[in-house]
């Protein structure tokens, strides 16, 4: 929020700014007098507005001060008398404004607010005096570019209010871009501007019309002192964090219930194979490694890594001790430091200063640890450690870093790289995802961020991350954002939530509703090809799973294709007279062998078709494993259908992957079994093929979803 003074310039004077800027405005006159007000409506044209304005006015409509719809001289003249009586001492100088009287059925809001974290923000909205009531806006940070604004309108979700509505023409988009940019442009040219509304912008045969229009300055601002630079962590230091040569933990422990115990075991037991040291006061051995007192007793050049499990009080001088043996990296699971108050933000700040002194990384402090699975790493104090795969999870919190990666463990699909930041006193949340999409082990970067302290160069941070691998970000402790300028109905639209929901659109970052959400979006970026298009599938072994399904696909930004003819009929050829022949492509329990991976291939293949949802995997085996469990296995041909059900639905899963691969498109595939079941040879087999099962034909439709926004993304902007 900002600390200056500020004042509102008036109409007249706001509406000169922004027309300096290619913002549509109606041909006004600004008078002193009656009889100049009369004139200027008999040059404009009847009927008019005639508006009452002065820089200390805001709320003219709250204060009757509009009189609309003046079909004559004398109702100008009348009005024009009437307002420049009810003018106060507090107004100062005012002035009348006349303009012509325009009519709409449909309007909309746009504005520019002042974020405390992101600073200049745009917005766009249904507005009028429902702006606030209805909420439908969306928001993008200062500078736009065209895609930008063109990303904006197409997220109003009043789109019918946009489409052609009660006989008018659809609204003019480039217009409307136009606006947005003006307004973008305004803000970027004039740091001062704290507020801009243009309320209402009247829909006029198609094109947007700001009818009304208001711009908050506030005093120049005295030059903000230049941010300190700072370092970022060189490639080798990263390379020591993540595939170090050796490591030491230091502070490791006889007793099993010490971090420094459990980072050690974890290191022995996940299978790392460079060399490790450790360190205790007593030299003791633990786990069979033989502890030295002191790591000045470290081979040279043996070890690259330094986990640190000691006291904040011991770090200092045990961080001289490992720049002098060669380390580069170290993570701290020590506590102690920022979150500790004005001594630990101290501590902090001497820690940090001293480790860019050393040439060492420094990971944390407060951190849970750093796992690296193609260097086999569980360098953590918790369990468990992933499989491996191509996601990168880097956190605010440790406590999600274990969300993520048992997660991992549940579906199969695993992660390259994962680390929680801690305190991140001196490596940030954006500094590992930019180390992550240089990675070649990485496929998406997947983060949980709560605080955002300089939004903006959070933003310009991540900015090219995103445009280089996808992104999803979990983020949690959404609050309001403090006491917006009380003239602006753009600033009370413009909500924290909403703001940063909209510089993660912007920047092209898949923003998560759930962890649930945030895991599988990133293991179908992983996993899945991006689809070419929104036009999806559904193959379903019965009925109900696929008007499920379809109703999801309808409520989301997909589209569930039409049948196209030549589809239908060579499906036809394949399945009994009673499937659906519609989407969802409901097979009507004709399987055979070789049904379901022809149908599937054939609607992969179709040039209409983007992707592909497969529901009902694992139905047979699911018969299958209570055939075998009943008491009369293998007796009675029970052993042979037994048999022939697990085989059928393993290669149902291997076909959906094979096919994917095979057109490049995403075949999806969603069971509850995949919780309810996960040894069941459908799903497992999906797992085997590293892809993701998902649990309900929700989660894939959504998961799907992702996938597309970021093929929009890219599309529009890179």
């Amino acid at each position: 929020m900002s600390t200056t003074s500020s004042r509102t310039l008036s109409e007249a004077a706001s509406k000169a700014l922004l027309r300096g800027h290619g913002v549509p405005l109606l041909d006004e006159r600004v008078v002193a007098t009656v009889p100049e007000a009369v004139a200027a409506a008999a040059e404009i044209g009847h009927p008019v507005v005639v508006k009452l304005c002065g820089d200390a006015i805001a709320h003219k409509t709250e204060r009757g001060l509009v009189r609309l719809g003046l079909g004559d001289a004398t109702a100008v003249e009348h009005a024009s008398e009437a307002l420049l009586a009810a003018a106060t001492p507090d107004d100062g100088e005012v002035s009348l404004l006349v303009a012509p009287m325009v009519k709409g059925t449909r309007e909309l809001i746009a504005g520019v607010s002042r974020d405390p974290q992101f600073g200049p923000t745009v917005l766009l909205g249904v507005g009028g005096i429902l702006a606030e009531a209805v909420g439908d806006a969306v928001v993008r940070l200062v500078p736009l570019t065209r895609a930008d604004a063109e990303d904006m309108i197409d997220d109003l979700a009043t789109q019918a209010l946009l489409a052609e509505f009660r006989g008018e023409p659809a609204v003019d988009r480039a217009a409307l871009v136009d606006v947005l940019l003006g307004l973008s442009a305004a803000a970027e040219s004039d740091p001062t501007i704290e507020a801009i509304d243009l309320n209402p912008l009247i829909v006029v045969d198609g094109r947007p019309i700001a009818v009304d229009a208001l711009v908050e300055r506030s005093d120049p601002a005295a030059p903000a002192a230049p941010a300190a630079t700072r370092a970022r962590p060189t490639p080798e230091q990263f390379r020591a964090l993540f595939s170090p040569r050796g490591i030491v933990v230091a502070g490791a422990s006889t007793h099993p219930g010490k971090f420094g115990f459990v980072t050690l075991h974890n290191i022995l037991a996940c299978g790392y194979e460079g060399k490790v040291f450790a360190t205790n006061r007593d030299g003791a051995e633990v786990l069979g490694v033989t502890c030295v007192p002191d790591i000045a007793e470290v081979p040279d050049g043996e070890a690259d890594l330094v986990v640190v499990c000691t006291p904040a009080s011991a770090n200092p001088d045990l961080l001289r001790g490992a720049a002098a043996k060669g380390i580069t990296a170290a993570f701290l699971t020590s506590a102690g430091y920022g979150e500790a108050g004005p001594e630990g933000v101290r501590a902090q700040e001497e820690l940090v200063a001293l480790c860019a002194e050393l040439g060492i990384l420094l990971a944390g402090p407060n951190g849970q640890g750093v796992v690296s699975t193609p260097a086999r790493l569980c360098a953590q104090i918790v369990a468990p450690y992933p499989p491996a795969g191509r996601i990168g999870v880097a956190s605010q919190s440790g406590n999600f870093v274990s969300s993520f990666e048992n997660l991992a463990v549940a579906t199969g699909v695993g992660i390259s790289r994962a680390i929680s930041a801690g305190n991140a006193a001196a490596v940030t949340v954006p500094d590992y995802l930019a180390h992550f999409a240089d990675d070649p082990e990485t496929a998406v970067g997947l983060a949980y961020v709560e605080g955002v302290p300089d939004g903006r160069a959070f933003a310009e941070s991540l900015a090219p991350v995103a445009a280089r691998q996808p992104l999803v970000l979990l983020k949690g402790g959404a609050t309001a954002g403090g006491q917006r300028a009380a003239a602006s109905h753009t600033g009370s639209l413009a909500t924290d939530d909403r703001v940063f929901d909209g510089a993660a659109r912007q920047l092209g970052i898949t923003r998560a509703a759930s962890v649930e959400d945030a895991f599988e979006a990133a293991a179908s970026f992983a996993t899945q090809p991006l689809p070419a298009g929104p036009r999806t599938v559904v193959m379903t072994t019965a009925g109900g799973w696929g008007v499920v399904c379809a109703d999801a696909i309808t409520r989301s930004d997909l589209e569930l294709l039409a049948l196209p003819d030549d589809l239908r009929a060579a499906i036809d050829e394949h399945l009994p007279p009673r499937w659906s022949k519609s989407n969802p492509v409901d097979l009507a329990g004709g399987e055979t062998r070789d049904t379901i991976p022809t149908v599937m291939e054939l609607i992969a293949r179709h040039d209409e078709v983007d992707a592909v949802i497969y529901l009902g995997l694992g139905i047979q085996a699911n018969q299958a494993r209570l055939m075998r469990d009943g008491g009369f296995h293998p007796d009675h041909g029970i052993g042979r259908i037994v048999d022939y059900h697990e085989r059928q639905d393993a290669r149902f899963a291997q076909a959906a992957a094979d096919i994917a691969d095979a057109t490049g498109k995403p075949i999806l595939v969603a069971t509850e079994l995949a919780v309810a079941d996960p040894a069941n040879p459908g799903p497992a087999t999906v797992r085997a093929t590293g892809r993701l099962c998902y649990p309900t034909a929700d989660r894939a439709v959504r998961a799907l979803e992702h996938l597309w926004r970021r093929r929009q993304w890219l599309d529009r902007h890179v």
